[in-house]
């Protein structure tokens, strides 16, 4: 852990203004379409910010001590008998661990359903728009972006699971169809998730698949990191279902030494 900020990046100030400097570890602007990549140890938290409308941030998480273990779609939304997810949820492993909690969230719905937009679907929409003609000027896929991302961490194509789509909102009918909503997400939406074990974190802000948009215009999205401190014995999270307390006690167990 970081005894100081390395940060000189103050982009922070605008969209993170309440965070402590004391505490800031680093920040970043993901611009749009682009994707990174951080491992980040528990008690630790993210500060997600759609710096424009219409932001969509693929996020998806990887034990940092034991790769094998990562975030567990089905597994988080049944436990919490949830389709969506905002303030209070966690973000759980096929371990039964909470990876991570949302701790705050000025949003109230962030899609876990809609997967990534992948470079088939990107060119049919889109077109063609690569790196040898148009340089950083390039259309990138959600999906090549968390690939490129975790490869950097020795996993692949067999390991890319399916992501959280910060920001956006979609919702199911009665024939099953889903329907994005392309007004979601303001400026300044933010969302803030705590890490609850040490964690590979991976995102891409390349558009959502399902957003209607016929132009290639994906926005921007600030990041800030700092010190939270782990989820206490009053945390809003762990009060929030039986199941989010057994989730981060088994990540507690975890740290006991």
């Amino acid at each position: 852990m970081l005894d100081s900020p390395v940060d000189v990046d103050t982009r922070w100030q605008q969209f993170a203004p309440d965070l402590d400097p004391a505490k800031l570890l680093f920040s970043e602007v993901i611009p749009g379409g682009c994707h990174w990549s951080w491992t980040l140890p528990r008690g630790t938290a993210l500060r997600l910010t759609a710096l424009q409308p219409g932001a969509n941030l693929s996020l998806v998480l990887y034990a940092a001590r034991e790769k094998l273990e990562r975030y567990n779609m089905p597994d988080s939304l049944k436990a919490q008998h949830t389709a969506h997810y905002t303030r209070g949820h966690v973000l759980m492993s096929d371990m039964g661990r909470s990876m991570a909690s949302i701790i705050s969230d000025s949003l109230g719905w962030h899609d876990p359903l809609g997967l990534l937009l992948d470079a088939r679907r990107l060119h049919e929409k889109y077109g063609t728009h690569d790196y040898q003609s148009f340089r950083n000027g390039m259309y990138r896929s959600g999906r090549d972006g968390l690939l490129i991302e975790i490869g950097k961490y020795g996993l692949s194509r067999r390991d890319l699971i399916a992501p959280v789509n910060f920001f956006s909102k979609v919702t199911v009918d009665e024939d099953g169809c889903f329907h994005y909503l392309p007004q979601h997400s303001p400026a300044g939406a933010s969302v803030d998730l705590r890490l609850d074990i040490d964690v590979i974190v991976a995102v891409s802000a390349a558009p959502h698949p399902l957003d209607p948009r016929p132009d290639y215009a994906p926005s921007p999205v600030g990041v800030a990191v700092w010190r939270s401190g782990v989820a206490p014995a009053d945390d809003y999270c762990r009060a929030f279902r039986p199941e989010n307390a057994r989730a981060l006690y088994n990540s507690d167990l975890q740290y006991l030494a």
